[in-house]
């Protein structure tokens, strides 16, 4: 990514006008700008945006399979919160149908990898808990390792 994306990418982040930056997403296409956005994103500022990037047609496997661990799908894997009223439904509708899309494959490219840097043990005792776990979701994605910039 060149300069110019860098200050787009910082201006996006930062942007407090959600409309805005959903207008400017929906513009770009380059799977790598979505992929630093995503990683970049203050997860705290809800689903709408994280589930544009997801329905745009250039979202690579990796950066779905990142999504589904930075809005911390690891919690839905675990099944903790299968019952509880704390979370909330946007998290678990963008969650579910992040999760769906990946074990679907529904991914144009696999070029991006992402590695969601699960441990052994946490790969075992999630397998054993659900042996048939699709490994899409706990392994690291196929495609081309990424240097993260922190913007």
């Amino acid at each position: 990514m060149d300069e110019k994306d860098i200050m787009l990418l910082k201006e996006l982040l930062y942007h407090t006008n959600k409309d805005i930056v959903v207008k400017q997403l929906m513009n770009i296409d380059n799977p790598l700008f979505l992929h630093f956005f995503s990683a970049n994103y203050n997860w705290n500022n809800g689903f709408e945006v994280p589930t544009v990037i997801l329905h745009k047609e250039i979202c690579d496997l990796g950066t779905g399979l990142l999504m589904f661990h930075y809005a911390d799908g690891f919690r839905l894997l675990e099944g903790i919160d299968e019952d509880s009223s704390s979370t909330s439904e946007d998290w678990e509708v963008f969650l579910r149908k992040t999760y769906y899309k990946l074990l679907n494959l529904d991914f144009k490219s696999q070029d991006i990898s992402f590695d969601p840097g699960l441990t052994q043990i946490q790969k075992y005792k999630l397998k054993k808990n659900n042996p048939n776990l699709p490994d899409v979701l706990i392994s690291e994605s196929p495609g081309e390792k990424i240097d993260m910039p922190k913007i």
